[in-house]
């Protein structure tokens, strides 16, 4: 389902992904280990579109994905539709002027019809215990009500892959037992799950296997 060929990457002259290469298969739970500064943001937003391999190949379902295809509206809807990325700083990720209008924003712009959206919006906020703040402004949440926010924000596209960056990051460990067993029902629904993480032992059980980026920003499967 997700492949990458020989992918290189640098910012100005220094690499920071070199000739990487694996096989994500549909339904698989992955871990993407690896030290700070290894390419592991770097690699999740090639593998969501946001930039692209400066050499080499990003394969999705065997569609080549390129910058050319992506500037495709329809193509990049259609692909965003399928695809969700939790970033690591959810300030990063959310921008609406509240909690309600934040999980409508993916839906809405997939042009689903209002009661659909209504319907997603209500059962994400029902899933993640996030009625009470509905109307609250994502800016004065808590860091896990943040994340829970991420969360449920892309929990409303519905997406076949979840990619996540640090997910347990900056959580209490009320929340990161919360968001364990919530990935946990991810893969049991059939997801693809890739998940970045420094080296947490709570996501090891969940993983079918491993993809760790070196020092020297090359790729192993363990």
């Amino acid at each position: 389902m997700i492949e990458c060929r020989d992918v290189w990457y640098g910012y100005g002259a220094e690499p920071v992904l070199r000739g990487v290469d694996f096989t994500i298969p549909a339904g698989a739970a992955v871990l993407l280990e690896g030290p700070n500064g290894a390419g592991k943001s770097t690699l999740l937003k090639i593998l969501n579109g946001l930039v692209f391999p400066q050499r080499g190949e990003y394969f999705f379902d065997g569609q080549a994905i390129t910058e050319s295809r992506m500037r495709d509206h329809r193509f990049s809807k259609a692909y965003h539709r399928r695809v969700g990325f939790v970033w690591q700083n959810p300030d990063v990720q959310l921008f609406c002027a509240s909690v309600t209008e934040e999980l409508a924003f993916g839906p809405q712009q997939l042009g689903l019809a209002a009661a659909e959206v209504d319907r997603r919006v209500a059962d994400a906020l029902a899933l993640l215990g996030l009625e009470k703040l509905r109307d609250r402004a994502p800016y004065y949440l808590s860091g896990g009500e943040k994340k829970k926010t991420a969360i449920a924000s892309v929990l409303t596209m519905n997406p076949e892959v979840w990619t996540m960056d640090e997910p347990l990051s900056a959580l209490d460990q009320k929340t990161q037992e919360w968001l364990v067993d919530f990935l946990r029902g991810l893969k049991a629904a059939g997801k693809t799950l890739l998940l970045s993480t420094h080296d947490d032992s709570r996501l090891q059980a969940l993983a079918d296997f491993r993809l760790v980026l070196t020092e020297e920003h090359t790729l192993q499967r363990r």
